[in-house]
């Protein structure tokens, strides 16, 4: 039986934050075993000047990692479930998904500020994200931002930018969910697929025993949902497309919410109008803009008013670039076929 514990983490401090977080859970179960977390600096932490769906997508973030792992020197690694590619080698399995934090996408102003200054671009690279953000707030303008929570926020209070949009999770777990300016729903803006959600990944030929306890089986059945919606549409971390599933009618976002966030005008939250980005993305906003102008998004599927006992609902958002269509959508289903639910939304899409 091993008696040391190696995990390899990224080597930004919200990544060492993440995996602190699971080497503390292990040595609190298994006091006897000796945990130590192995920073490693990937590809997508060096190449910060170049958008990632021009570099390899978010497989940049653990390439590295998935090396180590393979190679045996490092017993386990912890990565943001979102980050994490939807097709993975079988010989390296993920073994563990923690308790959800908060999923919502959040705004972030700079500093002493108490509103947008659209006079200023968002700073944003997701086209998930500016899909949705431009229905809340039209005239928007965007401008691609890259690197670590901390090198965001410093590039914003610089006045780079007028706002930019980030995780409610990270800002949590690195205690600076001050920074937040106001939440979104997932109503109003989807989540990523496994946004919140810590995934620990592992060799499929070894015993994680030392893990027992750890999987959230809400958690992992709602990822499961997620990311075989991503997969059935052929894509991965920085395509656009949204995911974000709930167990038994229990909302994630609905337990972290919290009174005194600012909000939108109320007009303003159902308006017509997409996004542009750089480069390849200014064709897909002239195409996010001629979807919306039908006003009803295309491929709608009515949701149950609550989630009935014992079933996973799912919701979702597909920008299909090949045609201009903005299709959105929830699904109900059995939390004994989540990956199921997840393709058979993704193929209602895929049909319209």
């Amino acid at each position: 039986m091993k008696k040391e514990i190696v995990i390899g983490s990224r080597a930004s401090t919200l990544a060492l934050v993440q995996a602190e977080m699971v080497k503390q859970y292990i040595s609190e179960a298994r006091p006897e075993l000796i945990v130590r977390i192995l920073p490693m600096t990937t590809a997508g932490d060096r190449i910060l000047n170049r958008p990632l769906d021009q570099i390899g997508g978010k497989g940049l973030f653990v390439k590295e990692l998935d090396q180590a792992l393979a190679q045996g020197r490092i017993d386990l690694s912890v990565h943001s479930l979102k980050d994490v590619p939807m097709d993975l080698a079988p010989e390296l399995p993920l073994v563990g998904f923690s308790v959800r934090e908060d999923p919502r996408d959040v705004l972030v102003l700079p500093d002493g500020c108490g509103e947008i200054d659209f006079s200023k671009p968002v700073g944003c690279s997701s086209v998930r994200r500016m899909v949705q953000f431009k229905r809340l707030y039209p005239q928007a303008r965007f401008k691609p931002i890259r690197g670590n929570v901390q090198t965001r926020l410093r590039r914003l209070d610089e006045g780079q930018y007028g706002a930019t949009i980030l995780a409610a999770a990270g800002l949590k777990r690195l205690g600076l969910e001050g920074r937040i300016s106001r939440y979104f729903s997932v109503e109003e803006m989807i989540p990523a697929a496994g946004q919140g959600i810590l995934a620990v990944q592992g060799r499929a030929d070894e015993s994680y025993e030392y893990l027992g306890g750890y999987t959230d089986e809400d958690a992992r059945l709602c990822a499961l949902s997620e990311r075989a919606f991503i997969r059935r549409l052929g894509g991965g971390c920085t395509m656009p497309a949204a995911a974000y599933a709930e167990a038994d009618g229990k909302s994630a976002a609905g337990r972290q919410r919290t009174a005194g966030m600012a909000t939108a005008a109320a007009g303003e939250q159902r308006t017509a109008g997409m996004a542009s980005a750089a480069s390849r993305r200014q064709r897909t906003a002239g195409m996010i803009s001629a979807a919306m102008e039908r006003q009803t998004p295309a491929g709608l599927v009515p949701a149950a008013a609550e989630s009935p006992s014992g079933q996973i609902t799912l919701r979702a958002m597909y920008l299909d670039e090949n045609t201009g269509r903005l299709h959105e959508g929830v699904l109900t289903g059995s939390p004994k076929e989540p990956e199921q639910l997840g393709t058979r939304l993704a193929e209602m899409f895929l049909a319209k």
